[in-house]
């Protein structure tokens, strides 16, 4: 279908070019032929506006086929989502009561595969979720809920919530905020996810005693938020992988990619870009600017 509109458009401009050129060429004879190559310009342009009209009528029907099947697919993994998420649940609160000893105390043993189970439980509802948001962003269908933000709070409450998951790893984590952070308008659950995604990914990436430091600038034009690990950094072909679905950037490792797939996307509902810094052995820092 491409290749017929292209080429339908062409031969009415070639026709209205046709038309001019016959203009020119009788302009210096007198009379009725001036007249007539008036005409076949008009008609050339004529033609070459109903091919227009037809390409633009093409292009709207293709652009609502797309919007269609994103949708569909969109729905597909919503309910996908939810029937994992389900029995997943139910699976939660059965280890959770376990691990509570309700049933009857644990061996030691048993005890440590009821946390392992817990764990990776929580990892796939975790997925569930990743893979739901992402669906609904891509869709279209997931609307930042705007208000004044203090960005500075919102990193404080993050970094608050994952440092004791990296004291069990050893890892120490710094927060550098100016004093006044002037508020800007953004989703505060939404800003919450995409750092916490930034932090989790530093976390898996950081040897055990490494750091992760998160920085917090107000520019002339916004806000800047820095998440720097000091792991093992990425080469370019992994650091061009990034930001793809189902691909960490990083040989070998854990996670599916998810999170900085959304958070990306978060970052752009809101007008804002993100940017990565890394090479091999000398660590990573995202970078994320939002508009004030």
């Amino acid at each position: 279908m491409t290749a017929e509109v292209h080429v339908g458009s062409r031969l009415p401009l070639l026709a209205c070019l046709a038309g001019a050129i016959g203009a020119v060429a009788v302009v210096t004879l007198d009379g009725w032929p001036v007249l007539a190559a008036l005409a076949g310009l008009v008609g050339g342009a004529g033609l070459a506006g109903a091919a227009l009209r037809r390409m633009a009528t093409a292009q709207r029907a293709e652009l609502v086929r797309l919007g269609d099947l994103v949708e569909r697919r969109a729905e597909q993994v919503t309910a996908l989502s939810h029937e994992l998420r389900t029995p997943l649940s139910m699976i939660k609160g059965a280890i959770d009561l376990l691990g509570e000893g309700s049933p009857g105390p644990l061996t030691a043993a048993q005890q440590r595969f009821v946390t392992v189970v817990d764990q990776q439980c929580a990892q796939v509802i975790a997925l569930c979720e990743s893979l739901l948001t992402h669906a609904k962003i891509e869709a279209g269908l997931f609307k930042p809920r705007l208000e004044s933000v203090d960005v500075a709070v919102v990193a404080r409450d993050v970094v608050t919530a994952i440092r004791p998951l990296c004291a069990q790893r050893g890892q120490r984590i710094t927060l550098d905020t100016p004093q006044v952070t002037p508020p800007i308008q953004a989703d505060p659950m939404l800003l919450a996810q995409a750092l916490t995604n930034l932090l989790s990914n530093a976390g898996r990436f950081t040897s055990v005693g490494g750091g992760i430091d998160v920085r917090v600038m107000a520019m002339d034009t916004g806000i800047a938020v820095y998440v720097t690990d000091d792991g093992a950094g990425m080469t370019r072909e992994q650091r061009r992988r990034l930001f793809h679905r189902f691909a960490t950037g990083r040989p070998l490792a854990d996670g599916t990619g998810l999170g900085l797939v959304i958070t990306k996307s978060i970052v752009e509902l809101h007008g804002g870009s993100i940017l990565v810094d890394t090479a091999a052995a000398r660590g990573t820092t995202f970078l994320f600017t939002l508009p004030g």
